[in-house]
């Protein structure tokens, strides 16, 4: 029998999957075609719907106002979807299990439209084959980082100290809502992995399996992060050598038990000789070589190995300044281009950094043809306002998506990728993300997943129609106010032209703009008397620029030709110095944070205005959190600022209160 529609406990928010979501669909006559576990879901969907609505599921011989149908062809894309409308009949046509539930998922999106006029049979395949949320969810709770690393949603929903949570409803509720904006893959555990971690591998996957199976209705393929130690750790030899015979038996044993219990495992993901964490580099071994150990030990059974590509010096001598931790992962891995195997995925940050508001990037997305790569983004906004402030990065993902390594004329980012995967912003909190606007993030994510050349604001929009409904424009267009610039307003307000950090040491919540400078993190801004930024230029300074192919490396070796907004990541240069906009560069500080925390201000009042239109709750949890965010930016502005008076002396030429 089909599993029911997941039903939430009492006070969670159904996020972007209400009820009256599913209206459209669910006073409609529907016909079904095909078996298979996903066509029981999309049955179980429809049948939901019709419940509530009263349509009805109707049989191959009775009027229909939908047809959703299981082609079975053996040569289409298993997630791929036709959809059209043709005389007063709406048909969603799909060759494998996986392309019916998307399409189904469409249907809904949709909404009425889904049920007007004449369509072409359009055709909607994902760009992207891997779409993956990483959990950085501790097992045991860690001591500094807690349940969850980077975790501002409440604690995991799969973990509690120490042992499986077991709320496995709410478990298929969260593959349900991932389902529905395209995400097929789930990470269940931090990439760093601890000891009680690590023997979800061996002893404890039985406890993995029970999340797979809660998430497999929805078509959501379960990863867990390992270990690359784990063979000393869990199997008692004395080495992880990959070379080693030994090691490569032990982890093609391993492996298959993995199979033996979770029979659709997606696979591995490994951070490797990365701020501590174990690696090949232990035995003289390249990160191809590591990553293939695990590739062979996954391919029979058609598991993938994603391998983080964040490897660099976290030792470093803040005294020397030909150490650039920018440029790190191009000199680790764009040398091992076409050494990796057909099932291991290099997994790269957009950024050359760590998910700061602002980077350039990373040049590794465009220097390695011949090697399978996923983009890493972070919806957990460890940088971005730890889901206290507002800050929808849509446009931040779209721009590194759409950027051209080539030029005008080359491909994109989203392009040259084969995956891209979020570090998972979800908690047991009942708005999952903590922010309720935060939800925001997720569905952007998943939509940029499907098709990263997608118009961030059209997603925003769907986004808004399905949390919280079609027909209250007003709502609507206070929500679009709100998110649709918060990411350029939460930049104003912080780390200035692409410098980046500035945050406390640690948790990185609020303004501290030497806390890294001294620090061996290699997180620097350089900042004296004269001027600010890191000569990152292949003629005066670290050479990162270089690590670009034309046109980039040349618009970014020079000051005149740098793009404003990363000026001061790739140049040190003097405060007076003259952005394209026409302001000096101590001008555009000063001027930038007051300008962000008025646009707080303005997006606290407009939020204010909505309370009568939307559940009393969910309007209360984010008004509290805009109270905090306008505390938080004016900290900000006022610690930047005056920080940069008493470096300069130059007055603000509006003689605006900064303190001294």
């Amino acid at each position: 029998m089909p599993l029911p529609v997941p039903v939430l406990s009492e006070g969670v928010d159904p996020a972007w999957l209400p009820p009256a979501a599913f209206r459209a669909l669910g006073s409609r006559r529907t016909l079904i075609r095909g078996s298979g576990p996903l066509v029981e879901t999309v049955r179980s969907e429809v049948a939901d719907a019709c419940g509530r609505f009263g349509g009805r599921i109707v049989r191959d011989t009775e009027p229909h106002d939908l047809m959703l149908e299981l082609t079975g062809d053996p040569l289409g894309d298993d997630e791929e979807f036709v959809f059209g409308r043709e005389d007063g009949r709406t048909t969603v046509l799909a060759s494998g299990q996986h392309g019916l539930l998307h399409g189904l998922f469409h249907v809904v999106r949709l909404g009425e439209d889904a049920f007007r006029g004449d369509r072409r049979r359009e055709v909607h395949r994902p760009a992207l084959a891997l779409r993956m949320v990483d959990h950085w969810d501790n097992v045991a709770v860690h001591p500094v980082m807690g349940q969850v690393e980077r975790g501002y949603a409440g604690g995991s929903l799969f973990w509690e100290d120490g042992r499986a949570r077991g709320e496995l409803e709410r478990v298929r509720a969260y593959g349900r809502l991932l389902a529905a904006c395209g995400i097929n893959a789930v990470a269940v555990n931090n990439v760093n992995v601890h000891e009680t971690e690590a023997h979800l591998l061996t002893d404890r996957i039985g406890d993995v399996a029970a999340i797979a199976d809660a998430l497999r209705p929805y078509g959501i393929r379960t990863h867990l992060s390992v270990t690359f130690a784990a063979p000393v750790v869990l199997g008692g030899l004395p080495t992880a050598d990959p070379l080693d015979e030994s090691v490569r038996e032990w982890w093609a044993r391993a492996v298959r038990d993995v199979y033996g219990a979770i029979g659709d495992f997606g696979g591995f993901v490994v951070k490797a000789d990365s701020e501590g964490q174990p690696g090949p580099f232990t035995y003289g071994r390249s990160h191809a070589d590591g990553a293939n150990m695990l590739a062979a030990a996954l391919a029979p059974h058609g598991g993938t190995v994603h391998w983080r590509a964040f490897v660099y010096n976290h030792t470093q001598d803040w005294r020397d300044r030909s150490t650039d931790r920018a440029r790190a992962a191009y000199e680790h891995f764009a040398p091992l281009d076409g050494e990796f195997a057909a099932n291991a995925v290099l997994q790269v940050k957009h950024g050359p950094m760590d998910f700061q508001v602002r980077e350039p990037v990373s040049p590794v997305l465009g220097a390695m043809p011949r090697t399978r790569l996923a983009v890493e983004v972070q919806a957990t906004q460890e940088y971005t306002g730890q889901q206290r402030h507002v800050c929808w990065l849509g446009p931040m993902w779209s721009e590194a998506l759409r950027f051209r390594p080539e030029g005008d004329g080359g491909p994109e980012v989203g392009e040259l990728a084969d995956g891209l995967v979020a570090v998972s912003n979800v908690g047991d909190d009942p708005f999952w993300t903590g922010h309720p606007l935060a939800q925001a993030n997720l569905y952007t994510f998943g939509r940029l997943a499907w098709q990263p050349a997608a118009d961030p604001h059209r997603v925003l929009d769907e986004w808004i129609g399905l949390t919280f409904g079609p027909a209250q424009e007003h709502l609507a267009a206070g929500l679009r106010t709100v998110l649709s610039g918060s990411w350029r307003t939460y930049e104003k307000y912080t780390a200035p032209l692409g410098v980046g950090f500035m945050v406390q040491p640690g948790h990185h919540y609020g303004p501290s703009v030497d806390g890294y400078e001294y620090s061996p993190w290699g997180t620097y801004h350089f900042a004296d008397r004269d001027g600010i930024g890191v000569d990152r230029g292949a003629a005066t300074g670290t050479g990162y620029a270089a690590q670009y192919g034309k046109p980039w490396a040349e618009v970014y070796e020079s000051p005149d030709t740098c793009p404003d907004e990363l000026l001061l990541f790739f140049h040190h240069v003097p405060y007076g110095h003259v952005l394209h906009s026409g302001k000096t560069v101590i001008q555009h500080i000063y001027d930038t944070h007051f300008e962000g925390v008025a646009e707080v201000e303005e997006a606290r009042r407009v939020w204010a205005g909505l309370a009568d239109l939307m559940d009393p709750a969910r309007h209360a949890r984010v008004a509290e959190r805009y109270e905090e965010q306008l505390r938080g930016a004016r900290e900000w502005r006022d610690q930047i600022n005056s920080y940069f008076l008493r470096k300069s002396g130059i007055p603000d030429r509006h003689g605006r209160r900064i303190y001294l």
